[in-house]
């Protein structure tokens, strides 16, 4: 259900992608979405678990933790509860309620805790119980009213408590009307009387490894619809106690391990005698067997089963058996037998010629020898000699049994296996030679199985697969080599396996695969295991073709843990061929370079395993999953990976399981996350994810709810806060620090583009100020002197009017009239080693009036604008009259409206022009004395305007003491 809502929020999001919810302390099963695993979590409280858990949970496992007390209404918000497990808690009190509010719980396991005792409303609420497993715990006690409420309970687990009185179960059980199964196995009970009878719908019951020294109960129907019982491992020696119960429906009955005789028991009871398990009652001897036999034959029907186990068998002797009644299935397991001989011969062929299974497993068999011609078991089906210490088996040793479906002779010591061992078998689908010290297989070891499906012969020392051993196997499926020493293959290794489709060469010693050592098997393999083996790459380029180029059918490749540095190099195209494949693993392999285009050939592939694989590798290439559409499961755990990009994980649309365990990602990209719309399970626990910024939108993502983040609570700041991921403060990253950003830069910007047109402007006013600044500083300085300018006028002129300023200027203001004045000259008044502007500016500043002298010579000038702007200043910022504009010639106004200054000067002040006529140059000097003395000019041509005298002097030595000035 839980899933469904996923899934249709999803399809609603659609590209926006799906969010993520996870849980504190449980992870959300995907196969199942209702099953809830909270293990190992350390929790001290049972809320601890469900607090967060959906009210549609399921199934509940909250095992190995330290819950030590259930309080009441523990689980009262998971009503849909269905399956609870508690083991391995430290549990010991359960209080009254603690289960109600859960009516469709059907499984509660509360094993392997420390409940010493039950009260009587411990499991209310739970009328649909119909498993409760209670064993492994320290019950003593049981009231009789424990477990009234569970009606409907089917199965009761108690055993390994201390439950000494029978009485009190009986009298706690009797109530239960559809109990069908209850063990009190490895309890203290000495007795099983009681008041109270056992339920009647009880079938199966376990009393052993307890101290009952009889059977005798409550009554003699006590045991009357018990038909398994298992009473083995006790003290029973009152044989007699057997005559009062009535155990005729009993279709087994374990007594092994006790001090009673079967004959007595079978003479004195109603036992059936094929109801009895024979195993543990100490019949090792031959006259034991026989007598056995005689017994069970009276019985006039066959033996579904003759179990003997745990008897301390040394040998069976010829016709030991042939005086039972037809037997299909012989178990001899947990004896001492050293020799069977050739079986034929001990079970007597023609008297048990119905035998379909025969067991020897966990004995002492050390050789199977030949057998020679003679009767035969035609029924005979199954053989297993697990567990023995064989360690050769003769030529024809199973000539008896023709008709043979499986055998199994693993786990034992079979150093030699005679090439004619297994001849005659030819109905044989199944041979299991695993765990043995087998080094050898002969061409001709296999001959006559030709059925044979399954051939096991994992953990030995095979080291080479000689050419034509397995050709005979025509209709083997399943081969399984692994755990070999097998060192090289060729193809004629698998010659003649035409239907084989599960090949297992894990943990061998194999270094290199080509491309047509599977070529017998090509068209049928399915599945290819070779793990742990040697293979390893070291070159980039590929030296041949792909090696699995020819296997289109296999859907299940095994690739991981290569030893002892792993495969470290995938070449490109490595898995050209696969297309078929669905499962790829490639764990453990510390890889250090992996090509983009390895998983091209990989469209259908649905679970990629590279978990463990990273040696330094980093982040994987760009594009190298672009073409697994179909991937559902990708496991990345210690992969080295470093962040999450579009050009990895972009094409990756039908993801479901996105595991990154212990990687180096510090920030989620967001873009990755919408793009995986399908995605429902991302673990990203001991990643160091960083609560920046950069995570703001993760926080946000993880508060929603279709994505399961493993244990997304857990997830702590690596930056040295103890905060948390999921909480941690965000209010910095919302303020609008773009408009910070631009209320900073954009001043700078505006200044940077405004910098050219002040410097044009302005550039002259700012110099003239900062020295006018300077000058005033200085002054400041000469206290008590007044202040009284040097000169009546600095003359600012260019050098191509020089003659005129000193031959008609200078003459007529300082000598020619009174009153004179001081005019202040560059090449007179300057003080040398001053730079030129400082000049400039100080004899401005130092001076009542500035005279320009005008001339289109004077307006070309750079010096000259220097100057008249100096001058202008003092004009139109400090409102001192101190221009005299002065024209040497008459100039239009189209030409002065080219000058800003000049223009804005006319327009504030009247001005003078030299006339070339002798009579009116006398009225010239007049009014430019009047000018000098009164500080005004009066209106002589009628035009506004102004005129700026400009001092040209050598331009480069100039400017070349200006910029020496400015540095």
């Amino acid at each position: 259900m839980c899933l469904v809502v996923a899934l249709c929020l999803c399809v609603v999001l659609g590209a926006r992608g799906c969010r993520a919810y996870g849980f504190r302390n449980c992870i959300q099963d995907m196969l199942d979405p209702g099953y809830f695993k909270c293990m190992q979590r350390f929790l001290a409280e049972a809320s601890s678990a469900t607090a967060d858990l959906p009210a549609n949970a399921t199934a509940l496992n909250a095992s190995l933790n330290a819950i030590h007390r259930l309080p009441p209404g523990t689980f009262a918000r998971l009503p849909a509860l269905r399956e609870l497990s508690l083991t391995h808690n430290g549990l010991r009190d359960v209080a009254e309620g603690a289960f109600e509010g859960l009516p469709a719980l059907r499984s509660l396991n509360l094993s392997c805790n420390a409940l010493q005792g039950l009260s009587a409303g411990v499991f209310q609420g739970l009328h649909n119980l119909s498993l409760l497993l209670l064993h492994n715990n320290h019950l003593h006690t049981l009231h009789p009213d424990t477990f009234a409420p569970l009606q409907n309970l089917l199965e009761l687990e108690l055993q390994f408590n201390d439950l000494g009185s029978s009485e009190d179960v009986a009298e706690s059980l009797w109530m239960l009307p559809r109990l069908e199964c209850l063990n009190l196995c490895n309890n203290n009970l000495i007795s099983l009387r009681s008041k109270r009878s056992l339920p009647a719908s009880l079938t199966v019951l376990s009393i052993c490894n307890n101290s009952l020294y009889g059977v005798d109960g409550s009554g003699q129907h006590f045991l009357q619809n018990i038909k398994w019982l298992d009473l083995s491992y006790n003290k029973i020696s009152n044989v007699s106690s057997f005559a009062k119960v009535v155990l005729r429906n009993l279709t087994s009955l374990q007594l092994a391990g006790n001090n009673v005789s079967v004959f007595q028991v079978l003479n004195v009871s109603d036992i059936q005698t094929h109801s009895f398990d024979y195993s543990g009652l100490h019949l090792n001897r031959y006259s034991q067997l026989v007598d056995l036999c005689h017994l069970l034959g009276k019985s006039m029907r066959p033996m579904y089963s003759l179990r003997l186990q745990s008897n301390h068998i040394r040998n069976v002797s010829r016709n030991a058996f042939s005086a039972c009644p037809p037997i299909l299935l012989l178990d001899l397991s947990r004896n001492r037998l050293k020799s069977v001989s050739c079986v034929r011969e001990m079970l007597n062929a023609s008297a048990q010629s119905q035998l379909k299974t025969l067991v020897v497993e966990h004995n002492l068999l050390n050789r199977l020898r030949s057998c020679s011609q003679g009767d035969i078991l035609k029924e005979l089906r199954f053989i297993s000699f697990r567990f023995n210490r064989i360690l050769s088996v003769g030529g024809w040793a199973f000539r008896y049994a023709p008709n043979l479906d499986r055998l199994h002779l693993n786990i034992n010591n079979v150093a030699y296996l005679d090439r004619r061992a297994l001849w005659g078998l030819r109905a044989l689908t199944e041979l299991r030679l695993d765990n043995n010290l087998l080094t050898d297989i002969y061409k001709d070891t296999f001959r006559d199985l030709g059925n044979l499906q399954t051939l096991n012969m994992r953990n030995n020392h095979v080291s080479v697969l000689f050419p034509g051993v397995l050709a005979n196997l025509g209709k083997l499926r399943i081969l399984d080599l692994g755990g070999n020493n097998i060192r090289q293959l060729t193809n004629a290794s698998f010659e003649g396996l035409r239907n084989l489709s599960n090949l297992y060469l894990d943990s061998n010693h194999i270094e290199r695969i080509s491309h047509d050592l599977f070529s017998p098997v090509q068209d049928t393999l399915q599945v290819l295991d070779l793990k742990g083996n040697k293979i390893y790459y070291i070159s980039m380029k590929p030296d041949g073709p792909p090696p699995f180029v020819n296997l289109h059918k296999v859907y299940d490749l095994k690739l991981q843990a290569q030893q002892p540095y792993g495969l470290k190099i995938i070449q490109p195209r490595f898995f050209q061929g696969l297309t078929s494949l669905r499962d790829l693993y490639l764990s453990e392999n510390k890889l250090l370079y992996v090509a983009p285009n390895a998983f091209d050939d990989l469209r259908r592939l649905r679970y990629l395993m590279m978990a463990d694989s990273s040696n330094g590798m980093g982040d994987l290439p760009p594009g190298i999953f672009k073409n697994l559409h179909e991937l559902v499961w990708l496991d990345l755990e210690n992969a080295g990976i470093r962040t999450l990009t579009l050009d990895v994980f972009g094409n990756l649309t039908k993801l479901r399981n996105l595991v990154l365990v212990k990687n180096e990602l510090r920030t989620v990209n967001s873009s990755v996350m919408e793009r995986l719309a399908r995605l429902r399970y991302l673990d990203l626990r001991k990643c160091p994810l960083t609560c920046t910024c950069d995570n703001v939108w993760l926080q946000g993502w993880l508060n929603n709810s279709q994505v399961q983040v493993v244990y997304m609570y857990n997830y702590s700041c690596h930056s040295g806060e103890r905060s948390f991921v999921y909480s941690f403060d965000t209010h910095v990253c919302y303020e609008d620090v773009g408009l910070y950003l631009f209320a900073c830069t954009f001043p700078a910007l505006l200044f940077q583009m405004l910098l050219p047109i002040l410097y044009h402007r302005t550039y002259w006013q700012l110099k003239y100020r900062f020295y006018v600044v300077r000058a005033w500083l200085s002054d400041r300085w000469r206290r008590g002197k007044a202040e009284t300018c040097r000169f009546d006028a600095f003359v600012s002129y260019n050098s191509c009017d020089e003659r005129w300023v000193l031959e008609q200027l200078v003459p007529n203001l300082e000598a020619g009239g009174n009153p004179a004045f001081r005019l202040c000259l560059h090449h007179r008044d300057f003080q040398p080693g001053k730079y030129i502007i400082d000049n400039i500016v100080e004899s401005i500043h130092n001076s009542r009036h500035t005279i320009c002298v005008i001339s289109r010579s004077y307006l070309r000038s750079e010096w000259c604008s220097m100057e008249i702007q100096l001058a202008s200043y003092r004009l139109f910022d400090e409102l001192k009259d101190v221009l005299v504009p002065v024209f040497l010639e008459e100039i239009p106004e189209r030409e002065l409206s080219a000058y800003y200054r000049m223009r804005k000067v006319m327009l504030k002040k009247t001005y003078v022009t030299w006339p070339p006529e002798t009579q009116a140059q006398k009225l010239f000097w007049a009014k430019l004395r009047m000018a000098l003395a009164a500080g005004t000019t009066d209106e002589v041509e009628g035009e506004e305007g102004m005129a700026t005298y400009c001092m040209e002097k050598d331009s480069k030595p100039i400017l070349e003491s200006v910029n020496n000035m400015a540095s």
